[in-house]
């Protein structure tokens, strides 16, 4: 193959893959992400992530989950899928019984107050994160849209 028939087009990054023991996975990269001042590295680097810090339900104490996220507007745009299980992830639970949270993007943490998005408002809110459609596909249940709002 000659250089004249290889193309010169960035290709698209794929995600990585979804690891068996996603908790360890967390919590190693919330670890780096912290180490590194709120900056994401290795095969995370550049991407739209977040950490959301809520109160278990029932426990009281802190958890923390990585999330990819989008905007609309000053908002932020979470998605409550769990990789398309058939219930949702407990930190949406958490969410559902203590609203208020902290979100890591960079180096400052800052408190947000969730809350989920209405039905009129889901489709607008949708395209901010692109990849609802996807996990959608994975499960019966509607994927709750969780709206996160400084506060």
């Amino acid at each position: 193959m000659d250089e004249e028939s290889v193309s010169k087009e960035p290709q698209p990054r794929k995600p990585p893959a979804i690891p068996a023991d996603m908790k360890a996975f967390n919590k190693k990269l919330i670890a780096d992400f912290r180490a590194n001042h709120g900056q994401w590295t290795g095969q995370m680097a550049g991407r739209s992530l977040l950490i959301l810090t809520t109160t278990g339900a029932r426990t009281g104490k802190e958890r923390a989950a990585v999330l990819g996220y989008g905007r609309a507007g000053d908002r932020l745009i979470v998605i409550a899928s769990d990789n398309g299980a058939p219930g949702a992830p407990d930190w949406y639970h958490n969410l559902l019984a203590r609203p208020i949270a902290t979100v890591e993007i960079g180096p400052e943490p800052f408190k947000v107050r969730a809350r989920t998005a209405r039905p009129e408002e889901r489709d607008e809110l949708a395209k901010a994160v692109p990849y609802l459609e996807q996990q959608q596909g994975l499960t019966r249940r509607e994927i709750p849209i969780v709206v996160l709002e400084r506060g």
